[in-house]
């Protein structure tokens, strides 16, 4: 067999096979309840060196997310109390997801459309793990589409209030 021809199982069509969400997600994901406070998102935040947190209800369901910048641009900003509840201030209009089995070309232009660099994976309601686009960009088959999804993420949109 020439070099050429070993190498045609690991391609489709000249493209890498397609992976999903759950061969390169983090699973073990920290979230906080939509009961607790801005605080104590801020606390979980900074120990588990991240920049958001899913929001569940008493039931495990995702129901928003938290991010650092929720925190500095609802609370601090506005001379909130630190002991605002997570409700108040997190996003919960519109929670976009993936589930474990969406393909991760899908899931990048999710992340591009919506302009958000973190993916719930949720299965069941239950939130079973998180996509950042630092793990699209961490493959090499998935770089292109990283940076389309970081260049659409990083277009400046309207202020959020």
């Amino acid at each position: 067999m020439n070099g050429k021809n070993e190498y045609t199982i690991f391609f489709n069509g000249g493209h890498d096979m397609a992976r999903n969400l759950n061969e390169i997600m983090t699973s073990d994901v920290v979230t906080i309840k939509e009961s607790q406070t801005v605080q104590e998102a801020a606390t979980l935040m900074s120990e588990y060196n991240i920049g958001s947190l899913p929001v569940v209800n008493n039931n495990g369901e995702i129901v928003g997310i938290i991010t650092d910048r929720d925190i500095t641009l609802r609370t601090t900003a506005q001379g909130e109390h630190p002991q605002t509840l997570v409700s108040e201030v997190m996003t919960a209009q519109q929670i976009v997801s993936g589930t474990p089995n969406m393909d991760v070309h899908e899931a990048a232009d999710l992340m591009a459309k919506h302009q958000i660099r973190r993916l719930p994976v949720v299965e069941n309601g239950q939130i079973v793990g998180m996509v950042a686009l630092g793990d699209l960009a961490t493959e090499n088959i998935y770089v292109n589409e990283a940076g389309e999804a970081l260049q659409s993420i990083s277009t400046p949109s309207a202020p959020q209030q």
